[in-house]
């Protein structure tokens, strides 16, 4: 069993923020699920103006870090990124989360990049299980 179901990768971004504030606000107290992003100072700032408990763990995690980010691969079953642009920021999260059998949700709307993805971590999602979407 891995520590989370659910990590918010970008969490002190617009979106993450919005993410991580309905997940607070929807599902307080269910689910295990934590707030990821480059700064722990800025994750603890984020959580505390957005009212998430002080519970919700924080992780820290840089897309220039790929050891970084199949750590927090590996200790979710999900991960949802708003970090982008992802073609700039998003390949190595995908690539990890397709050989660590983590599932991958982003809102991507570069179709290039979604392509690239595609081709490059088909097989190895396929083979770990990995829905990334």
């Amino acid at each position: 069993m891995r520590d989370f179901d659910l990590i918010v990768y970008g969490a002190t971004g617009f979106t993450g923020r919005l993410v991580a504030e309905y997940l607070a606000a929807t599902y307080p107290g269910h689910g295990r699920w934590a707030m990821a992003g480059r700064s722990l100072s800025k994750l603890e700032e984020v959580r505390d103006l957005i009212g998430v408990p002080a519970d919700v763990p924080l992780i820290v995690a840089d897309a220039d870090d790929p050891a970084s980010l199949s750590t927090l691969a590996a200790r979710t079953e999900v991960v949802v990124t708003t970090v982008g642009p992802y073609q700039l920021y998003g390949s190595a999260l995908v690539a990890a989360c397709a050989a660590g059998g983590t599932a991958y949700v982003d809102l991507c709307g570069e179709p290039a990049w979604m392509r690239h993805m595609i081709d490059a971590h088909q097989d190895a999602a396929k083979a770990s299980g990995a829905r990334i979407v």
